[in-house]
């Protein structure tokens, strides 16, 4: 074994520290069999039973489980209609199946009206065909009411009015399409 440096007047050897370090171990270790616990295993769980009469109340104090927390903040700020809208927007390929999501997205979500932006004008007829079966998904996925209305849109047009291809007499875009 490699012999230690000299230590500085005042610093701590490495042995010291070795040794602070074990002393500090063999402390924890014997407050932890104090406690009935051993080294490496779980601490156990109190169990209701173990909890004095007078701390079992339920007040705010108590921990509640993250998912009803979350639920009393919602509706605590009315929110309920559009964090299902949310989820709507979220879990499209989901709710409407991949096929259908592959060819439209949802765009917007005011009110009960939900619009819909299709790819294809040929989407677009065939999601209109579709629009009740759409609504009785979107109101079994996030509750009755939430998406009262459904708009389909095709794709939009290129704006004309911006950019290299601008006229200025106000004619329009003529011969651009062949």
């Amino acid at each position: 074994m490699p012999s230690e440096p000299p230590s500085v007047a005042g610093e701590p050897t490495p042995d010291d520290v070795r040794d602070a370090a074990a002393a500090a171990l063999a402390r924890a270790r014997a407050v932890a069999r104090g406690k009935g616990l051993r080294p490496g295993s779980k601490p156990a769980r109190r169990r209701a039973k173990d909890v004095p009469l007078d701390r079992r109340r339920d007040d705010a104090r108590d921990f509640h489980a993250l998912g009803e927390e979350v639920e009393a903040f919602i509706a605590e700020r009315g929110w309920g209609i559009d964090v299902a809208a949310g989820s709507v927007l979220g879990r499209w390929p989901q709710i409407v199946g991949p096929e259908i999501a592959q060819h439209c997205a949802p765009v917007s979500f005011e009110q009960g009206l939900l619009v819909v932006r299709a790819e294809s004008t040929a989407w677009a007829t065939q999601l209109r065909l579709l629009a009740s079966s759409l609504l009785t998904r979107l109101a079994g996925e996030a509750g009755e009411g939430v998406v009262t209305e459904l708009r389909i849109v095709g794709p939009s047009a290129p704006s004309w009015s911006k950019g290299p291809r601008k006229i200025s007499d106000g004619r329009g875009p003529r011969d651009t399409y062949g």
